[in-house]
C-alpha cells in the first residue's frame, strides 16, 4: 500500500515510517517540521507542508491508499497553559485534513490517539470501554478527533483505527533514530539526562502515593512496539477491518522508583532527583489492558521496561553526534 504519514519526522512517526517500509509499504511523509526533525526522515520522501494546506493535500492524497495521522501538538502541560494552540493544531487543522481526505478516494485512516482521553480511571487496568473523561486540553482534542472519525465513519464510509498509546519510550534497537524533543518533557529521557549530568536533577512528583513504593505507576511502551502496531492497523484496514479504537500498552505498570533503579543499573550512574508534591489530577497508577490489540490486530508488546531504558540510554549517548550532523 501507499501510505501518507503526517508528522512522520517526529518521534513516533519516524519509527512507524520505518516499520511500514520494512513491511513493504510505500511511504510519503508530510511534516511542517515545527517539532519534527528532517534527519529522522532520512531515506524517505519528505514533503514539507501543513495538514491544513488543502491544495497540497489534494495532490498527495491522489496517489495514496491510506493516511496515518501523527501531526499534532502533544505536551500535556503546554495544552493547559496554551489551549488555543492545541485546539488550532489538533482540531481545526485536523478537520481540514479530514475534509481533504473525504474529497479524495482514501477511506482508510490510522489515528495516533492517547490514553489521555480516559482521564482519571475509576478502575484498572484501563480497557477500551473505560469511561473517557479527559482532564486536560490535549486529551480533549484527541477525544474530539476520535468522535469526528466515528461520525465520518458512519456518514462517509471512512474506516479507521484509533490507537490509544500509553507512555511511549525507548529508541530504535538499531540505534539509528530515537527521541528528540525541544524542550524535553518525557520522563525517561529526563531521567537519563539527569544521570549523565546534562540536565538538572529529576523531579519526582509524589513519594507517598497509594502505590506499593509510594511513587506513581505508569505503563511504558517501546516506540518500536508502537510502530509495529501501526503497521498491523494498516493491514487490518487493508483486509476490510471495521472502524475501532485500541489500547497500546504492555499491561504492566512500572513505578518511578523501579524506573530509577533500572536506569542506575543500565547507566552505572546514580540519578540525582528531588521530590515534589503530586501534580493535581495526576492519578497514582495508570496501566492498560492490551488484550483487544492482540485479538484484533494480532499484536502484543515485544520489549520490556529494561529494553526501553537500554535503547533510550544508547540513543542518549549518541544524540549529541546525531544533532551535530
Amino acid at each position: 500500500m501507499r501510505v501518507l504519514v503526517t508528522g512522520g519526522s517526529g518521534y513516533i512517526g519516524s519509527h512507524a515510517v520505518r516499520d511500514l517500509a520494512a513491511a513493504g509499504h510505500e511511504v510519503v511523509i508530510l511534516d511542517n517540521l515545527s517539532t519534527g526533525n528532517p534527519a529522522l526522515a532520512k531515506g524517505f520522501r519528505l514533503v514539507q507542508g501543513d495538514i491544513a494546506d488543502r491544495e497540497l493535500l489534494k495532490s498527495l492524497l491522489a496517489d495514496v491508499d491510506a493516511v496515518m495521522h501523527f501531526a499534532a501538538s502533544a505536551y500535556v502541560g503546554e495544552s493547559v497553559s496554551n489551549p488555543r494552540k492545541y485546539f488550532h493544531n489538533n482540531v481545526e487543522s485536523a478537520l481540514l485534513l479530514m475534509d481533504s481526505v473525504l474529497e479524495s478516494s482514501v477511506r482508510q485512516f490510522v489515528f495516533s490517539s492517547t490514553c489521555a482521553t480516559y482521564g482519571i480511571p475509576d478502575k484498572l487496568p484501563i480497557t477500551e470501554t473505560s469511561h473517557q473523561k479527559p482532564i486536560n486540553p490535549y486529551g480533549v482534542t484527541k477525544l474530539f478527533f476520535e468522535d469526528v472519525l466515528s461520525a465520518y465513519s458512519v456518514a462517509h464510509g471512512l474506516r479507521y483505527v484509533a490507537l490509544r498509546y500509553f507512555n511511549a519510550a525507548g529508541a530504535h534497537p538499531n540505534g539509528e533514530i530515537g527521541e528528540i524533543h525541544h524542550p524535553e518533557t518525557h520522563l525517561i529521557p529526563l531521567t537519563l539526562k539527569a544521570a549523565l549530568g546534562t540536565a538538572p536533577p529529576l523531579t519526582v512528583f509524589g513519594k507517598d502515593l497509594d502505590t506499593p513504593d509510594g511513587t506513581c505507576i505508569r505503563d511504558f511502551i517501546h516506540v518500536s512496539d508502537l510502530a509495529t502496531a501501526h503497521t498491523a492497523a494498516v493491514a487490518y484496514l487493508e483486509n476490510g477491518g471495521a472502524s475501532t479504537a485500541i489500547n497500546l500498552g504492555t499491561g504492566k505498570g512500572t513505578s518511578i522508583a523501579e524506573l530509577l533503579a533500572i536506569v542506575e543499573e543500565v547507566s552505572g550512574k546514580p540519578v540525582p532527583h528531588v521530590y515534589a508534591a503530586p501534580r493535581a489530577g495526576d492519578p497514582p497508577a495508570l496501566y492498560s489492558d492490551p488484550s483487544k490489540a492482540k485479538e484484533v490486530l494480532g499484536w502484543k508488546s515485544k520489549y520490556d521496561i529494561r529494553d526501553i531504558i537500554e535503547t533510550a540510554y544508547q540513543w542518549e549517548l549518541k544524540l549529541p553526534s546525531f544533532l551535530a550532523q
